[in-house]
């Protein structure tokens, strides 16, 4: 690995997992970042801190390390992507220190430039970030999001540029291709899911992709995985239930429970004032011990671990009709079969929404379904069985392409970046 940092960077921040790429010469390579367990190109996108001589933190892979070995004195955050555009997230209080986005955004680049053996240091000539077509999250305000980006990126790269994430991914399938085609790409992520259709030329054009429309959502695995929370955990913690108020009986508010499935705001539970209120409502529910159990979860850091179990019987389920769900911590043990089936049909308000998408797409590339002659499916959720299906059905399964599911938007983004045009693919 060489000293000096490459010239050009694509980087793939994302809300589950992050990935970085230099490019040089028309062609472009992930950069290992060292992990516990040996070197990975895939930095999962989470921040620990703890206490010591101060606050520490660390990141990816070895955020995760630290909370496992030390849960209760420690922090843990994940999926904060999901708040980037979000005017209501101001802070997370980390230990009385109040973290803003762009400070936890900084705070994770450096951890990953110290894992880059050098790769990441210093800045970069230029760098090309990854951004969704949509942000998640309600009323998004992508100005708020550009701002923290920026904040965020400085540190790496003098020259920065965004671009939207499907656009890399069809960077990197275009290098895979031979003959012009109309492509349909297909993004999935933990936050979002987005969408390109970009014209491919044959090798050697001037312009080798062109980009036709776009459309996104505020959905992807992260809802899914909620959706999750919302069936085999909430019922457990009270969701559903009674509490006394004076001499009614009434039903607690689902607006107690709203955060609880949610990655980004989950960890920002843990503090004063909700868990005040918490204590408050236990005592005052029917089933005062269910309400108890939420409050361990959340006292006792048990947020990754819940997540971990969430995400391997959502794994499970793309292999096999039926899975086994187990989770246990923070006093309460859960284990429960999940069909398929079922499953999907708790998703299914939420597919009919990625569907419409993209109809949007489609419509704004002014494009037939008919013209597409491939379609890239890429990002880890679209390993999901259902997913595939959607655009099976619509498209015919000999137009599904997919690869690179974890790396391909880094890998093409670091190929515009070696664009002199580059001002024709950011947004």
């Amino acid at each position: 690995m060489t000293d000096t940092p490459p010239r050009i960077l694509g980087i793939d921040f994302g809300t589950t997992n992050s990935v970085v790429a230099h490019a040089a010469d028309g062609e472009s390579h992930l950069v290992p970042l060292q992990a516990p367990k040996g070197e990975d190109p895939v930095f999962r996108s989470a921040l620990c801190f703890w206490e010591d001589d101060g606050i520490e933190v660390e990141a990816g892979p070895w955020a995760i390390a630290e909370y496992l070995d030390f849960p209760g004195g420690s922090r843990f955050i994940q999926s904060f992507k999901s708040v980037a555009a979000s005017p209501v997230f101001e802070h997370a209080t980390v230990f009385d220190k109040r973290y803003r986005f762009e400070e936890l955004g900084r705070a994770f680049l450096d951890r990953m430039a110290a894992r880059s053996g050098g790769a990441l240091d210093g800045k970069a000539a230029r760098i090309v970030v990854g951004r969704p077509v949509e942000y998640a999250g309600h009323r998004p305000d992508e100005a708020l999001a550009r701002q923290r980006y920026d904040a965020m990126f400085a540190r790496l790269g003098a020259e920065i540029h965004y671009v939207y994430e499907p656009l890399g991914a069809a960077f990197s399938y275009a290098s895979r291709i031979t003959e012009p085609a109309t492509v349909l790409v297909a993004d999935f992520g933990g936050g979002t899911s987005d969408f390109s259709v970009v014209r491919i030329a044959a090798p050697g054009a001037d312009r080798r992709c062109e980009p036709l429309g776009h459309a996104g959502v505020g959905i992807a695995g992260d809802r899914f995985d909620q959706r999750l929370i919302d069936h085999l955990v909430l019922p457990l913690l009270g969701a559903g239930g009674k509490y006394r108020s004076f001499d009614k009986i009434l039903e607690i508010p689902r607006g107690y429970f709203a955060d609880f499935g949610d990655w980004s705001r989950l960890a920002l539970m843990r503090n004063r004032k909700t868990l005040a209120e918490l204590e408050k409502l236990r005592h005052a529910a029917l089933d005062p011990d269910a309400i108890g159990r939420m409050i361990a979860i959340i006292e006792e850091e048990q947020g990754y671990r819940l997540y971990d179990a969430v995400g391997r019987v959502k794994r499970d389920l793309s292999a096999a009709e039926e899975a086994r769900f187990r989770f246990e911590g923070g006093g309460l043990s859960i284990e429960a079969n999940v069909a398929r089936k079922d499953f999907e049909s708790w998703i299914a308000p939420d597919l009919a929404r990625i569907e419409q998408a993209v109809d949007r797409a489609l419509t704004a590339a002014a494009t037939e379904a008919g013209a597409i002659d491939r379609v890239f499916l890429t990002g880890g959720t679209s390993l999901m069985p259902a997913i595939r299906r959607m655009f099976e059905v619509r498209f015919g399964g000999d137009k599904i392409a997919t690869g690179g599911e974890l790396t391909s938007i880094a890998h093409g983004l670091a190929l515009i970046g070696e664009q002199p045009d580059i001002g024709a693919w950011a947004v």
